[in-house]
């Protein structure tokens, strides 16, 4: 907690407001896809050239020998599209995994007057979603690398937190849930008071918000990127079960209910706006994390989750209104998200330095 009064002066912007670029990893686990790997890197470029169309990206790949199969792929893509070349920087940096929403940095910034950096990266510390998978020692120490290549600060917390648990309207105002930040395999010595402590020093946050329990097929312990996004400093949208029958249609009702009793940093209501689930996504026995809130919010762009079903439809028509002045751009994720993620999953956004709200 050595950081509480340096950090009073800075806050984490919300996804919407203005990126300096996107953190991204190429794929190169075939763990991760078992029985699927060969069919990955085609659907990851076209997430690549999505993002690419309205930010630039920074691409981590694993080797020097996997970066001529990573440019041709972005060249099949780009479709002589020059502006999405021009706009991804690929660079060797060497990772575990592609999750570069919960091993990469989270940026807070300035917002008011005094000494330090208009800008500082918050390095949590990663333990492969409670030690679930093999080695995480390259992911661990992905924030401490860009922070060396790119030039920034980069301060550790100290404590076990991944970007893909926790969503900031910007105002003052975190999103989170239980199952997966009171879980035992994160920070087993800490109370629900001190993770609260934690958030509010290194976001510079003063409400802390919980939902209760993830979608089913999500090995994250209930992400929050999977449940409820904000699209607004005073809107959530959060994905909804239609069939009763379903798995999740029980524990997203209930967090619904508690969406609807929840409060600002000012004491107001949401606007609390929702999403469709597509339906179940089973493969090899094993239900899969599908759903339309892991989607990224890019400069002037939406890049969704698509999963081949009519409920993509509605998805997309619900974030054009939601976040009205941004195009949506679908990716076929039906077999990227048998890596259990997807678009929001694999990517991190970098905030300009005067990005706010």
């Amino acid at each position: 907690m050595e950081h509480r009064q340096r950090l009073a002066a800075y806050r984490m912007p919300p996804e919407w407001a203005r990126h300096l670029a996107c953190y991204l990893v190429w794929p190169h686990n075939p763990d991760t896809w078992p029985g699927k790997f060969e069919l990955i890197a085609p659907l990851y470029a076209r997430m690549v050239a999505a993002i690419a169309s309205f930010e630039p990206v920074r691409l981590m790949v694993k080797d020097e020998a996997m970066m001529p199969a990573v440019i041709e792929h972005l060249r099949d893509v780009a479709a002589g599209n020059d502006t999405i070349i021009r706009n991804v920087e690929a660079f060797v940096l060497p990772t575990n995994d592609s999750w570069a929403r919960d091993h990469g940095p989270i940026f807070v910034n300035r917002i008011a007057r005094g000494e330090g950096p208009k800008q500082i990266a918050i390095d949590w510390r990663f333990n492969s979603w409670g030690e679930k998978y093999g080695a995480y020692d390259l992911d661990d120490i992905v924030p401490q690398k860009l922070g060396r290549r790119y030039d920034f600060e980069v301060i550790e917390p100290g404590i076990v937190l991944e970007g893909g648990s926790i969503d900031v309207n910007g105002a003052g105002t975190v999103l989170t849930t239980e199952s997966c930040l009171l879980n035992k395999n994160r920070n087993p010595d800490l109370s629900r008071a001190e993770i609260e402590d934690y958030l509010r020093i290194y976001l510079g946050v003063r409400n802390v918000l919980w939902l209760g329990d993830g979608i089913a097929g999500d090995d994250t312990d209930g992400h929050i990127d999977d449940l409820a996004r904000f699209v607004a400093p005073d809107t959530i949208v959060t994905v909804i079960e239609y069939d009763s029958g379903d798995a999740n249609y029980q524990p997203l009702q209930e967090n619904l209910a508690r969406l609807k009793s929840m409060r600002d940093q000012d004491g107001r209501a949401f606007r609390i706006e929702t999403l469709p689930m597509p339906p179940a996504i089973i493969y090899d026995g094993t239900r899969l994390p599908a759903s339309y809130a892991n989607f990224y919010i890019a400069n002037g762009g939406i890049v969704m989750p698509t999963f081949e079903c009519d409920a993509d439809r509605v998805a997309a028509w619900t974030l054009e209104r939601l976040l009205p002045g941004r195009s949506v751009v679908g990716v076929p994720s039906t077999d990227l998200v048998w890596g259990l993620g997807s678009v929001h999953c694999l990517s991190q956004q970098h905030p300009a330095t005067t990005a706010i709200a």
